[in-house]
């Protein structure tokens, strides 16, 4: 009976919780499209023929257009093998960009903010006299994402969100002029409390508090229309494009960022979101290992832009932003301290260039001894495939860490599906045996390091709005890589043998995953 009572319990909660109702009605309507073209199709030779067609020519377009090939072979099988439906999936989810007039609106906020990005030349030629395959490093990030290398700029690493929150807390309390916090999942709880209490407090006391929240990664975390709810706290407060349950192919890109500017002098990022469970006050998947960054000095900069950035879209403003307000030495006239080189930086799905991609594989070609990586998914592509394989057949020390215990059990099983490959060539694989790996980390050679919110998956690579800091020489790259040493305590490592002597069902539900897997 107790069981019967837990299973209608789990049930009613389902029933009733807003994302059942949201999956419920795009289903409705993918059905029902389906449907009608499906009729169409069995009504009249000539409409099937005409489907037909049109199925080859998206392929034949598909097949020509400068995307990965990756996404070419998914969509391609996905069309062939089922024409009516992978058509209507291709039309409603198959371009990874947003809506055209949030396209053009961030390209007029970039283009505005340029004359505030420039290289300091001073900074630029001491990384270049101090190693020329970091500073070619740099200048790809600073070339194509926008955002310069700084010097003045100190870190502070954090091993788990446990240590983090207390941090993140203090600099919080002590903000006097601006907050901007822009984050992919908010959640109730202790964490949230918390910062609510310290936003609600500062705004009433004048301080500019601004917030952004992704609307489908807050969708089952926050009650509808809570932006309204915390303006009326006085903290000002916008959605990042709000999930509406209707196909269309702008859900597809998302804010993952992570981001959190406070007077324009300190700044915090990587995977942490505000959220019980990243601060381990709440247990859902084992212990939750996660990495942040705080940085204080010149390089909060680019964070401070990047949040501008995306608030002038969302709010839809069309105003010119007085970017000297927001600078970091309007409220720190005095010198920051130096500490090596930090390098915020942006990827946007808007480009066409796959910027965070391209600062794993520069740091993976360049590598010399070694390439410590942490990520909660990995989901690469052929380029990713290569370079991890190459470097790891050429001697270079390739080691990956994913989590043991998942979050998702089939992306989990699409990630194991990777490592025989990866084993092959000489890298090695580690699962984080207490819970859950969400860190999202890189670093190299005890000189090049890259927490941020990039994870190695297509959504991430392709599809998001991601953050990452790019440090050369600071202090953090070493505490990345004692904490990565350090976790290797708690991980088991992976063998050939473990990828050989799976189950067959198990191998051929990989098989079919990894043909799919740009599209999940």
């Amino acid at each position: 009976m107790s069981y019967i009572m837990k299973t209608l319990k789990k049930l009613l909660k389902l029933i009733f919780n807003r994302i059942f109702y949201i999956v419920f009605a795009l289903l409705i309507q993918l059905g029902w499209l389906f449907f009608v073209v499906w009729r169409l199709a069995a009504y009249s030779k000539y409409i099937s023929f005409g489907i037909t067609a049109i199925s080859i020519a998206s392929v034949l377009w598909i097949l020509n257009k400068k995307i990965n090939p990756s996404y070419k072979l998914g969509w391609t099988m996905l069309i062939l093998v089922f024409p009516v439906f992978g058509l209507l999936l291709y039309i409603l989810f198959g371009k990874s960009r947003i809506a055209q007039k949030i396209q053009e609106h961030y390209a007029e906020i970039q283009e505005e903010s340029l004359p505030y990005m420039e290289q300091d030349p001073e900074v630029q030629r001491l990384i270049t006299e101090e190693d020329l395959s970091a500073a070619v490093q740099s200048a790809y990030i600073r070339n194509y994402s926008g955002f310069p290398v700084h010097g003045n700029t100190t870190a502070r690493y954090f091993q788990v969100g446990d240590d983090m929150f207390p941090a993140l807390v203090a600099e919080l309390e002590q903000a006097s002029h601006y907050i901007y916090i822009e984050y992919f999942i908010i959640n109730d709880g202790v964490m949230w409390r918390t910062i609510l209490d310290i936003l609600e407090r500062k705004a009433a006391e004048g301080v500019d508090v601004r917030l952004i929240y992704d609307g489908f990664g807050c969708v089952t975390t926050l009650p509808n229309k809570y932006d309204r709810y915390l303006r009326k706290k006085g903290i000002q407060c916008k959605i990042f494009n709000p999930f509406r349950p209707i196909l269309n192919i702008v859900q597809n890109n998302r804010d993952h960022r992570k981001i959190c500017v406070i007077d324009g002098k300190t700044g915090f990022t990587g995977g942490i979101n505000l959220a019980d469970e990243y601060i381990n006050q709440k247990e859902r998947f084992g212990h939750w290992k996660d990495t942040a960054v705080m940085l204080k000095g010149e390089a909060v900069w680019n964070m401070t832009v990047m949040f501008l950035h995306m608030w002038s879209v969302v709010n839809g403003s069309r105003e010119s932003v007085n970017y000297t307000e927001y600078m970091p030495h309007r409220y720190h006239p005095e010198s920051f301290s130096h500490n090596g080189f930090v390098q915020p930086f942006s990827d946007t799905p808007l480009d066409g260039e796959v910027v965070g991609e391209n600062v794993y594989l520069n740091i993976i070609n360049r590598a010399r001894k070694y390439v410590y990586i942490c990520t909660p998914y990995l989901i690469i592509d052929n380029e990713m495939m290569t370079a991890l394989c190459l470097a790891a057949k050429s001697g270079v020390d390739i080691r990956i860490m994913t989590p043991a215990v998942p979050d998702k059990k089939m992306v989990f099983l699409l990630t194991q599906s990777y490592y025989e490959q990866l084993l092959e060539a000489g890298v090695r694989i580690y699962e984080y045996q207490p819970g859950f790996l969400h860190a999202k980390s890189f670093v190299c050679d005890d000189e090049i390091a890259v927490v941020g919110t990039i994870n190695l998956d297509y959504r991430s690579l392709y599809l998001h709005f991601e953050d990452g800091v790019w440090f050369y020489k600071n202090d953090v790259v070493n505490d990345i890589l004692q904490d990565f040493q350090e976790t290797l305590n708690y991980c088991d490592p992976i063998s050939i043998d473990f990828c050989k002597n799976r189950n067959i069902v198990i191998r051929g539900i990989q098989s079919i995953m990894r043909v799919f897997a740009p599209l999940l």
